[in-house]
């Protein structure tokens, strides 16, 4: 367990429960789709002060809104009902018998028009102004007031729903199709709502605030280190596969078993380039466990999961195939959080080798890039 020197200190530090805000958000940054689309000399910088996250990401939105704004905010349709003197549309024929609308000389219709007062475009406009009060920098502060102002004279409305923050899930999909213009910034407005998070220190932000154990959820968590993996691997020769569907290896089967068989998914599974010539091929499925990595025995003492084991040891074993040595070797990895501790231990069952690590939330940085890596068994770069 971690524990602060000095009371100061514990003031100075923003805390999420025992873990730094700080790696929080460095956690969102790996999840986050803006990871994908920075320049590899940005991406590196921030990782090594997360510190400076609000900032980059208030350049990076500011910069594309100017941009737009130049160019024309995107355009999208809205679906408006009015009475009207002709027909546009569809007509609502009850609205106009009820209304006797006719004798006035209008008619009700349904009809879509051509707007910037789109949910893309308000989504944009509520980032703006959330990064205006948590970013660092009083220029990046002013520069995003400016542009939620240029872009309100532009006809783009607030979203009360966004005025605190990002409800729990917001699907790309309720954006509309992306364009190459807005895939950057849509990815930044996203990134700057989740980093909105509740703390014990007061701000200028009101949320509601949930359990604490539950404050940083085991999805985000997963998706921080498949993030990872399939971006700085990817740029090594891996290959790295999130949320990978595993098929059962069936020989004979009844005619319904198909209907009743379990789907099993492993969070992120390694391909070691063929080039590599420690283990060429190589593969390792790794699954990410959001709990403590270690729980009380029947018989006194500590013990590890043994469902997070049989889970592991089923996606292996599942796998294996006559004739494809790299299933029949390949290695699984239960990949814990942790504050404070590190556990790193390992056997190999059946053939297969099956590793018990875990990640320090509360360490600097650097050594959670670090140590990342070494799990993978990648080079540090």
């Amino acid at each position: 367990m971690i524990t602060l020197d000095t009371a100061e200190a514990a003031v100075r530090v923003p805390m999420l429960g025992r873990i730094p805000v700080r790696n929080v958000w460095l956690l969102m940054l790996y999840a986050s789709d803006l990871y994908r689309e920075l320049p590899r000399a940005e991406s590196v910088a921030v990782e090594n002060d997360p510190d400076e996250l609000p900032n980059l990401i208030a350049e990076i939105l500011t910069h594309a809104v100017e941009r737009r704004l130049r160019r024309n905010l995107s355009f999208g349709y809205r679906r408006r009902h009015a009475d009207l003197t002709r027909v546009r549309g569809r007509i609502n024929l009850l609205r106009t018998e009820r209304r006797q609308l006719i004798r006035q000389g209008r008619i009700a219709c349904a009809f879509d028009e051509l707007t910037v007062d789109t949910p893309r475009n308000r989504f944009v406009r509520a980032a703006l102004n959330l990064l205006s009060r948590i970013a660092g920098d009083d220029d990046l502060a002013y520069r995003c007031r400016s542009a939620s102002s240029m872009m309100e004279r532009a006809g783009v409305s607030g979203d009360p729903a966004l005025t605190t923050r990002r409800p729990p899930q917001t699907p790309m999909s309720h954006l509309g199709r992306l364009g190459s213009d807005d895939r950057r910034m849509l990815a930044a407005a996203r990134l700057a709502f989740d980093l909105a998070l509740p703390t014990e220190d007061e701000g200028l932000t009101h949320v509601v605030m949930p359990d604490r154990d539950g404050n940083l959820h085991w999805y985000l968590y997963e998706r921080a280190v498949a993030g990872f993996y399939d971006v700085v691997l990817e740029r090594q020769g891996w290959t790295a596969r999130p949320q990978r569907w595993l098929r059962w290896q069936v020989g004979e089967r009844s005619e319904g078993i198909s209907d009743y068989l379990p789907s099993m998914q492993a969070d992120i599974k390694l391909e070691r380039p063929l080039s590599d010539a420690q283990a060429p091929g190589h593969q390792t499925v790794i699954d990410t466990k959001f709990m403590p990595i270690l729980t009380g025995g029947y018989g006194g003492g500590q013990r590890f999961k043994s469902a997070n084991i049989y889970q592991l040891y089923a996606y292996l074993r599942s796998q294996e195939r006559d004739g494809d040595a790299r299933s029949l070797d390949s290695d699984g990895i239960l990949l814990y959080p942790s504050v404070g501790e590190d556990f790193d231990e390992w056997a190999v069952i059946q053939g297969h080798r099956i590793r018990f690590a875990t990640v320090d939330l509360a360490a600097d940085s650097a050594e959670i890039r670090q140590r990342l890596l070494q799990i993978a068994g990648a080079s540090v770069q």
